[in-house]
């Protein structure tokens, strides 16, 4: 009777209905785990803001039931929220190798790795966290040492994929371990959460190996330097330039703060190897031939501040792109980012550059599965119930159809959104409410201290741009002794507009006369400043159909 009596909660806190921003909260009796603590970047619309993380309220008011935090791979979208994270909550946190080797540098850069509890895990391992037993179970992904998680629960056991595809060719270790998967789902399981990323691909991921076939070809024919650029986190994607560089001769300098951040840590585990005096510092290309260099660079999304963007548009202080240069972009645009990306590549052919990218060859395979990887994980695991995760809404509402195409009942799904409760027991399931769930914006050191009047406030600037009045008024008499004088910013351009900004002084002028005639009081500043706003507002929008933003400053003398 006790065991029905049990209840655990699933509280995804990101990663569903969007990209990124991953992190689940598992709670049972007096115990909650934590997996992942992402970070997603913002959109176009964020002006100014540099991340965003998960809202934790939950946590924090929870935070004595917090018994450690449980990462899957290194990927920023899982672990590049966790040194916000600890300055609100002081818990363990479990990770393989290289997890935690890519996290100790992000937490150095915060000044914080003296303070965290990093303990080391390895695929098979199985750690206790209060009611939980958490098992880490061999995955295949595009970064070395991922895990899924078998959570052993009171009420039953939670099967959690994270980010996998089904390699059965690995560049490093064994493939995914399917036979623990099928072994879980022989004993039952009562929920799986599965990847949804890839869930529109019909058919299977391609192997890594394939990539590596490409870049032997491509090296191969090359006469001068090669130019790859990648992921940063795809150390598998970074061991297959080196092997082709090292198997034609080439010697390798790393380009870009994240991707020699990352080449240092994985080179320090042993993730990646080269044989000694391969890899160069970058201030020494030009001692060798063109057709000795390889360059591993960042900048697959065409993000301004990218080496490779600043290369397009030579503004890169150590390398500048030459004729016979081939460029190789190893990786596909993120959604929203093909603008940038292509003005990259129009930019590189200009200077004379050679330069591939997914749609000319077989360069890049994604590191999601496709839906009949996702098919054979749902036929070995079997669960009662399912919750797929990481993807946007439509990416869980074609899973969950799939899921149902393979037998699942509707009612036996749940499409989760942030914040949302899915309560358990060995026998049920079913949404219970919600606690406290969203956005926090990072904007330099600030840490949700941008919200969204701070926004508007922002996209108003940008649209419209800013007027600032200034008068100067009598402090006894309020009457007007110098101005109005006017200040534009993202306006118009004062000088070449004349005429329309003696017409706002006027207008100004007239609002101030205005308020002083109805026999405000001089000190209300707010009535005068108010009017103003208006009066000037109304005739610069009928005069421009623009709508700045009005700042009214009224000094007394």
């Amino acid at each position: 009777m006790s065991r029905k009596k049990k209840k655990l909660k699933v509280i995804p806190l990101g990663g569903v209905q969007e990209i990124g921003k991953n992190i689940t909260v598992f709670e049972c009796e007096d115990d909650i785990i934590v997996v992942d603590c992402g970070l997603t970047f913002p959109e176009d619309e964020l002006l100014g803001i540099d991340l965003v993380i998960p809202d934790i309220t939950y946590l924090v008011k929870n935070k004595e039931k917090v018994r450690g935090i449980i990462l899957t791979h290194g990927h920023e979208d899982h672990i590049g929220a966790i040194p916000y994270v600890l300055k609100e909550i002081s818990v363990p946190i479990y990770g393989t190798r290289l997890t935690l080797g890519l996290l100790e540098n992000k937490l150095e850069e915060h000044g914080m790795l003296k303070q965290a509890t990093l303990i080391n895990v390895k695929q098979g391992d199985v750690i206790e966290l209060g009611c939980f037993k958490v098992e880490f179970i061999r995955s295949t992904h595009s970064i070395a040492d991922s895990v899924a998680l078998a959570i052993n629960t009171p009420v039953g056991i939670i099967i959690h994929t994270s980010d996998f595809k089904i390699d059965h060719t690995p560049i490093e270790g064994e493939p995914m371990d399917l036979a623990r998967f099928a072994e879980l789902g022989n004993k039952g399981v009562l929920l799986l959460m599965c990847d949804s990323t890839n869930i529109e691909r019909e058919g299977y991921t391609m192997s890594e190996r394939t990539v590596g076939n490409t870049f032997e070809e491509m090296f191969m024919k090359a006469r001068g330097r090669i130019i790859v650029a990648t992921f940063a986190s795809n150390v598998h994607r970074i061991q297959q330039v080196i092997n082709a560089s090292v198997k034609f001769g080439r010697k390798i300098a790393v380009c870009g703060r994240s991707m020699l951040n990352v080449v240092d840590v994985a080179m320090k585990l042993g993730y990646l190897t080269a044989p000694d005096g391969t890899i160069i510092d970058i201030d020494d290309i030009d001692r060798y031939p063109p057709d000795r260099i390889t360059i591993i660079t960042t900048g697959t999304q065409g993000e301004p501040m990218s080496a490779l963007s600043k290369m397009a548009v030579s503004k890169h202080k150590k390398v500048e792109i030459m004729p016979d240069d081939l460029v190789i972009i190893s990786a596909s645009p993120i959604p929203g980012n093909e603008k940038l990306i292509f003005r990259v590549i129009d930019e590189l052919f200009k200077k004379g550059a050679n330069v591939i990218y997914e749609s000319l060859a077989a360069i890049h395979v994604s590191g999601h599965a496709c839906q009949e990887e996702i098919k054979l994980i749902h036929r070995l695991v079997k669960p009662k119930y399912f919750m797929p995760v990481h993807g946007e809404y439509r990416h869980l509402k074609q899973h969950a159809n799939l899921a149902h195409e393979l037998g699942m009942p509707m009612d036996h799904i749940f499409i989760m959104d942030i914040g949302k409760v899915l309560e358990l027991t060995h026998d049920s399931a079913k949404i219970v409410g919600n606690v406290p769930a969203g956005r926090v914006f990072v904007d330099g050191l600030g840490v949700g201290d941008v919200g969204n009047i701070v926004l508007r406030d922002r996209k108003h600037l940008s649209q419209d741009g800013l007027i600032v009045i200034v008068i100067t008024t009598d402090k006894e008499t309020g009457s007007l002794i110098a101005g109005p004088d006017i200040v534009s910013r993202g306006f118009v351009y004062v000088r070449e507009s004349e005429n329309l900004m003696e017409q706002a002084r006027e207008v100004a002028k007239n609002a101030l006369m205005k308020c002083n005639g109805n026999g405000n009081r001089k000190s209300d500043w707010s009535a005068i400043k108010s009017t103003i706003k208006d009066d000037l507002g109304s005739f610069l929008y009928e005069k421009t159909k623009r709508n700045p933003m009005i700042l009214p400053i009224i000094m007394e003398i």
